[in-house]
Formats: structure tokens, sequence, C-alpha cells
């Protein structure tokens, strides 16, 4: 490790530089000797360096993302030259290049701050070693030396012997402890990290072996920073511990704002912008316009998240913009009334429906009712009129009798009369 420390020895000096300065605020407040002014100071460090590598973290979002959409092409590519490795090698390349991938992308935040990491061990290895390191002359090493956390100097290893930390001012026990408890809240952090991203944010349509791969890494993180847990310092510790809660809180934010399409995180993420759309009537924020954007232009490649979603929008009487932006539909601006009160399109659909009439109405012809609202034209005559001719008695005796009465039907052939017995 110190060799490959030294290795960066070249940003040595601007890291202690940067570490001194926190070190001059924090000194002021608790005091220039406390392990709080130095350890403070360390993770000051850290949210810097890691305030500085955000658009590397975009990057790596993205080029993760394009990595899961190409999984599916990658497996044909692996079945097809499973025999000719050259070749699918090859074909691989050309893939990547197609679509504008690059693999080593999704590294690159791990890659961007190892620097600093391997330059803050070499700082503190000297401070452990007593040497002036770049910027910290004899009255900072002298400081740092004194500075404790929770009674473990920032310099101590999990493994040094009693002689070195007794020369620091504390014992093996309480460095050791205080290493344990570090070691396991960051290797818990990183299993936790890696696991809500398998749950949460990875597309579950697809099974490819980079999600074999991602489970894999979910156990074996946490035990390499247990192994070489023991090897570092209580100040790169420190570090790493803090560089991981940042991860963990920055991909937090990322799977509750922007998760990767076909997730379950999406499902939550559309039913809460669901809510929110339905009830304020439109899109707010730049980021939601993005979402739905992408929605729309999928067309009939949504996932059945997404499809829920435009369903939702539609039976509300709300459309989805190919710019990201949600209107009213068409039908739903039609209906609306003169004083500005919506009506929606189910209930529209339940007033256009005619009235049925029952079989006994059907059977006698008897018209609809007056007061139906969808008939379409009312009769001004009053109900009690009937015709002149309907209105003339007929006369006594005339022997007239209907045709329902003499048992003869109305119309078409009559039935013959049988022959009277006598």
């Amino acid at each position: 490790m110190d060799t490959i420390a030294s290795l960066f020895s070249f940003i040595t000096t601007p890291v202690s530089w940067v570490i001194v300065q926190f070190h001059t605020v924090y000194g002021a407040i608790f005091g220039p000797d406390t392990g709080w002014a130095w350890g403070l100071s360390i993770v000051s460090l850290v949210i810097l360096i890691r305030i500085c590598l955000i658009p590397l973290f975009v990057k790596q979002i993205k080029a993760t993302r394009a990595m899961q959409t190409l999984q599916p092409e990658m497996k044909k590519i692996q079945e097809r030259y499973k025999n000719d490795k050259q070749r699918q090698s090859e074909e691989m390349m050309k893939l990547y290049k197609e679509s504008g991938t690059n693999p080593l992308s999704s590294c690159l935040p791990i890659l961007a701050q190892s620097p600093f990491f391997f330059a803050l061990y070499h700082v503190l290895n000297g401070i452990a070693s007593g040497q002036t390191i770049g910027v910290i002359n004899e009255s900072l090493l002298e400081s740092a030396r004194k500075a404790h956390i929770f009674g473990a100097p920032l310099a101590a290893k999990f493994k040094d012997s009693a002689e070195t930390i007794h020369a620091l001012g504390a014992s093996v026990t309480d460095v050791r402890v205080v290493t344990v408890i570090m070691i396991v809240m960051m290797s818990a952090s990183q299993f936790y990290t890696q696991r809500q991203l398998m749950t949460k944010n990875v597309d579950t349509t697809v099974k490819t072996p980079f999600m074999q791969q991602q489970k894999m890494l979910m156990y074996v993180f946490p035990i390499m920073f247990a192994v070489f847990g023991i090897n570092f310092p209580v100040g790169v510790l420190v570090y790493w511990l803090t560089t991981n809660v940042w991860t963990m809180g920055q991909q937090m934010y990322v799977i509750h704002n922007n998760p990767t399409p076909g997730s379950k995180a999406q499902a939550a993420y559309l039913e809460r912008l669901t809510k929110h759309v339905t009830h304020h009537g439109k899109v707010s924020r730049r980021s939601e316009k993005t979402i739905v954007k992408a929605i729309v232009a999928k067309g009939r490649d949504r996932n059945e998240a997404e499809r829920k979603f435009i369903n939702s929008l539609t039976k509300a009487g709300l459309a989805a913009q190919s710019d990201g932006s949600v209107e009213k539909s068409s039908a739903q601006a039609a209906m609306e009334t003169e004083d500005g009160t919506a009506t929606t399109t189910a209930t529209a659909a339940r007033r256009q429906q005619p009235k049925r009439q029952s079989k006994s109405q059907r059977q006698s012809g008897t018209p609809k009712q007056a007061d139906d609202p969808l008939s379409l034209e009312k009769s001004d005559t009053p109900q009690d009129a009937k015709p002149a001719a309907a209105q003339q008695p007929q006369k006594s005796g005339s022997g007239t009798r209907s045709k329902a009465q003499s048992g003869q039907r109305k119309g078409g052939p009559q039935r013959p009369k049988s022959p009277s017995k006598k």
C-alpha cells in the first residue's frame, strides 16, 4: 500500500494544503489539537472532492443505463460467437462504437478519486512516522499527532503494534474498537448502497449476466473493505466512510427522482407523478418534463408502468405532449361548459345514453316520457288530446265487432271457422 501511495505523491501537496485550510477554520471553533478539527477537515475534503466529481457521476449514470439497454444485444453476440472469442470481442467493440457507450464510464468516479485517496493515505503515513509532508510543517505535524477520534489517533492502524500506538498517546483497545466499528459501518454502507441499486433501480424486465455481476459485487465489495480496512489509518477510514455515505445519499436521490426505466423505482415514481399531475393539471419541474417527454417518444415500446401512467392521464382528461408538458385532451376541452366547469368523459358518456324502455312499454308502443331529457323532440299536443275520429262514440246496435272480438287475425289470412256440430 505504501508503494502505491508513493506513486501519487505528486498530488500530496494539494491534498495537504486543502486539509490545512479546513483545519484552520475548524481549529478556531473546536481547538487546533482536537480530533474534531482534523476529522472534520478530512470530511470536508471528501465533500469537496465529491462535489467536483458530480459531472462524472452523471456520466456514470448514463453509461450504466446505456449498458443495461445493450444487455440483450450483448447476450445475442455472446451466444452467436461463443466459440470465437476474438470475433465476440470485435462485435462487442462495434456495438459500443455504434451506440456511443463506453464500459469504463461507469468506473469514472472511483478512478477519479483514487489519486486523492492514496495521497491522503500518504499524508497520514507521514504523520504516523513523524515526518513533515506537503504543506504540513512541524507545528501542524505535532497537532495532528495529538488529534484523536473517540480515543484513536488519526494515523493509527488496526495492525499497529502496541509500541507504535502508545507513541501516539493511545491504547491498543481504543484503536482496535474504533477501527472495527468504522470498518463495519463502511462495509454496511457499501452493501446497502449496492443492494438498493439491485432491488429498486434495475430493469426487472431484462434478465442478463449484468444483473448477476451486480449481485456478486454486492457481496464482494463489503468483504474487500473489511480486508483492506485493517491496513488503513483511522483518518483514511474516516475518508472512506464519508465517501460511502455520500454515495448512498446521492444514489437514493437519483433513484427517487430519476429512476431506471422498467425498475420498481420507476413504477413508484410514475405513481407519485400521476397523483401530482392529475391534482395540479400540469408538470412543474424540468426533470419531470424530461421523463414525460421520454415516455411519449417511446410510443408502443413503453413498459407496463409507463402505459399505466399514460392511461391514468387519459382517464383524467389529460394528454402528455411531445415536449414533456401535459395539457387537457381535445375531448375534455370540447366538453368544457360556458361557466368553466369541466365534465369528465365518463359522466358525459352516461348522459348521452338513451333511457331504455320496459318490455311492456315496447309491446304496447308507449312513447318515451315527455320529461326524458334525451328524447329528440317533445310533442306539443296534450296527452289527453285524441283524434276527432277516436273521440266520436260508436253507434249502438251497429253490430260491428272488432277483429279482436271476432277472433280474426289482424292482417294476413283469416282463420277458417270450424263447422258447428249439430
